[in-house]
């Protein structure tokens, strides 16, 4: 026999289309955009992996402060590893404000793709990469100028070993829009000449290691091997990245794959909360069907067979909407998920992949979720025996005694208190809802604010204006140039990813780096950056290594030095040059007011700009401002769902004292403060309350996001952006507050003669 309890859901349906539409759209917003970011996230990461094959990428480079010979180069190609010349020149442009590296053309490794024209055939074509084209709105046909000679752009590329355009593996961020990345014919690479050429070579094994640990035996043998060979033969090592720690392969990699964990966790996030409204909202039709339900058990009905009635409708709603929502997912909010994707890296032509995991994740997971917070809360609360419900006693207490409330309050008080006291499981959800709303509409809001005040602290403490690193030492008669030196370090610590980290020497009484060392000590300061990000302070002691070599220094932290660029760290240069092993009067770079322009250009290994100091604000703005929009609007959204839905539950559970409050006289301005204004009360005290601590977490979850990367992103939150967060928050607000009004407006006197007992 067909149950006559399926007759009630079209009349369920109807009677709460609003909230149950509100909560569809909402879902099939949440998992189209989940679902379109796992299947282009997914794809993505499948291209992606096969490219290591597919375009022979490197499992390393170092390069040398000199051509090396083939004497050298055989002594290196040992086992089962084969060396690779992958010689570039790096180039200001005309057209743009942009450095551009350049390669010739790769056969054997690091091979490039094809996004968008024609490799470069004749000596004045380049094909430059596909995404620093875009940011500087360069196009196939343009013509960029570099060295003093114009090339025609040919071709649109990829090139597998900058997928990420870090210049610089010790950078914080890549650097789409003033750093690029190009290839050239053969004659017109030596055409360029030697000027800014960097004698890079990449290495490949033959038997590829299995895993990063594998990897990182056998680059930490190679190095010393490299180390020991170069030295043999006159040469030097000037920089040496692996595979698995060079930022320019890996980091997009690690990013799709993270962004995948992260996006999932905030689906699971949204359903919990939907399910608890539902069960809330469910709670309530239970309450005012008390009696049908009475009646229903105490004919037969088994507990079950109304468990699966009122959870039916719920579960309906949220697979329609994840269809709705893969559906589109697969489709439309695919292709936004992959140009978000191909707007930040540089990535090869990929092919759509349909996975189960996608729909198990957005689908199935979502559906057990509800499914079981659902079953629980409905099965506690129809657990009760069948004459509880006919006398309308939900209440699991033996007595069920009012709290009594002091006398001296007011008459409208008291009944404030009473409606949040009877409906604290609303109040709750209300809270935790608000709280999760301002988690993500502060990531909104913050983001932007704090690359701003990073980069308005980078550039007013500045080192000097103009600072240049030395090939060779050389001697320059600008009067404002003031002699350094300088090393690198990789720093030790247990708890947070190895980077590298600059060492200055600094002259005595230094017109820059204005630091008192102590003559008793030979201990250093550090950058605030780097105390900081490591949790150090003056008295600590810090372990540091060679960048090519197994050497370790420890070193006494005297004081923090106000540099937020930087993780790096000042001593003075006699000092240096004691630690080092270098000659008394050594240098390497000069700090200037004025650009110094007596330096041939041989000499110069790079000058240090403000737009180096400030890619990481710029990059992160360029790559995550449209997300950052997304996130907004969803806080917004999310903020408006749950407080609307709970403080229609609210109304409606009081639907017939007010309409008794109607027939006794009381106005609706005087209904709304009893039932209208409570509401109000939570929600700006969730507000209040929540902002606190979700800058609190937020700090938190920056600190240990940024700890993976090198560099320091300090965490900042300005006095607007908690001004903006609660002007959304009360306006959000007084919208539903005008919809419950309405709602009161709207209860008919006659509702008071209902259900009397």
């Amino acid at each position: 026999m067909r149950n006559p309890l399926i007759k009630r859901l079209p009349r369920e349906l109807k009677g709460e289309l609003g909230k149950y539409l509100v909560i569809f759209l909402f879902i099939v917003g949440t998992i189209s955009i989940v679902s379109g970011w796992n299947v282009a996230g997914s794809s993505m990461a499948t291209a992606y992996d096969k490219s290591f094959e597919e375009y022979s990428i490197e499992d390393g480079n170092f390069q040398l402060a000199a051509e090396a010979d083939d004497d050298l180069l055989s002594a290196l190609e040992i086992d089962t590893r084969k060396i690779y010349e992958n010689f570039y020149v790096e180039e200001e442009t005309k057209e743009v404000d942009s450095i551009l590296r350049i390669f010739q053309k790769r056969e054997k490794i690091d091979l490039e793709c094809l996004m968008d024209g024609e490799f470069p055939a004749a000596e004045n074509e380049i094909a430059i990469d596909r995404m620093y084209a875009d940011n500087n709105d360069l196009a196939v046909g343009d013509t960029l100028t570099l060295g003093g000679k114009e090339y025609e752009i040919c071709g649109l590329v990829a090139l597998s070993d900058y997928s990420a355009l870090f210049s610089n593996p010790s950078d914080m961020m890549f650097d789409a829009m003033k750093f690029g990345v190009a290839v050239v014919t053969p004659d017109c690479f030596e055409d360029l000449g030697e000027t800014h050429l960097h004698y890079n070579y990449s290495w490949r094994y033959q038997d590829r290691p299995e895993d990063d640990a594998e990897a990182k035996e056998l680059s930490e043998e190679f190095l010393k091997t490299l180390g020991e060979e170069t030295a043999m033969h006159g040469n030097a090592v000037t920089g040496y990245i692996p595979e698995y720690t060079n930022q320019a392969i890996i980091f997009t990699g690690d990013d799709i794959k993270g962004d995948k964990t992260f996006i999932n966790i905030f689906l699971y996030i949204v359903v919990v909360i939907i399910a608890f409204v539902f069960a809330i909202t469910t709670g309530n039709t239970i309450a005012k069907e008390a009696n049908v339900i009475g009646t229903l058990r105490a004919t037969g009905y088994k507990k079950s067979e109304l468990v699966l009635h009122y959870m039916t409708m719920p579960m309906l709603v949220v697979l329609a909407a994840a269809i709705v929502g893969n559906i589109l997912g697969y489709t439309a909010l695919k292709n936004f998920a992959a140009n978000a994707y191909y707007g930040s890296y540089s990535l090869p032509t990929y092919k759509t992949l349909w996975n189960a995991d996608a729909f198990l994740k957005t689908t199935v997971i979502p559906l057990l979720i509800m499914l079981v917070i659902n079953f629980v809360m409905l099965n506690r609360k129809l657990s009760l025996p069948p004459l509880k419900f006919i006398r309308r006693d939900l209440s699991r207490r033996t007595k069920k005694k009012a709290f009594r409330l002091n006398s001296k309050i007011g008459i409208m008080h008291r009944f404030q208190l009473r409606v949040i006291f009877q409906n604290i499981p609303n109040y709750v959800t209300i809270f935790v809802g608000v709280f999760f709303a301002n988690a993500i509409l502060m990531f909104g809001l913050l983001f932007t604010p704090m690359l701003d005040h990073y980069q308005d602290m980078i550039t007013t403490d500045l080192l000097a204006s103009h600072q240049y690193l030395l090939k060779f030492p050389a001697e320059t008669a600008e009067n404002s140039a003031e002699k350094y030196a300088a090393t690198a370090l990789k720093t030790e610590d247990k708890k947070i990813k190895t980077e590298d980290a600059t060492v200055y020497g600094i002259s005595d009484d230094s017109a820059y780096v204005k630091i008192q060392f102590s003559k008793d000590s030979d201990g250093v300061f550090l950058s605030n950056a780097y105390a900081n990000k490591y949790g150090l302070h003056k008295g600590d002691t810090i372990q540091m290594k060679e960048q090519f070599g197994a050497k370790e220094y420890e070193f006494q932290v005297d004081g923090i030095y106000d540099y937020p660029a930087a993780v790096c760290v000042f001593m003075e240069r006699k000092q240096f040059c004691e630690t080092f092993d270098k000659d008394a009067d050594y240098f390497n770079g000069y700090f200037s007011d004025s650009e110094i322009t007596d330096i041939d250009d041989n000499y110069i290994a790079t000058e240090v700009t403000v737009d180096d100091l400030t890619k990481t604000s710029r990059q992160l703005k360029l790559s995550m401002g449209d997300m950052m929009s997304i996130f907004l609007a969803f806080g917004i959204l999310m903020f408006l769902l749950i407080v609307y839905l709970l403080s229609k539950i609210i109304v409606e559970k009081n639907a017939q004292s007010i309409s008794m409050a109607k027939i006794l006289g009381y106005q609706n301005r005087e209904i709304n403060r009893i039932y209208i204004m409570p509401t109000a009360i939570v929600v700006i005290f969730s507000m209040l309350v929540t902002i606190p601590i979700v800058n609190v977490s937020m700090k938190y979850i920056f600190q240990y996001f940024f700890r993976e990367y090198a560099g320091y992103l300090p965490y900042y939150v300005g006095a607007p952006t908690y001004v903006k967060m609660a002007i959304i928050g009360v306006l959000s607000y007084l919208c539903i507050a005008f919809l419950q009004t309405r709602k009161v407006k709207k209860i008919p006197m006659a509702d008071a003669l209902k259900n009397v007992e």
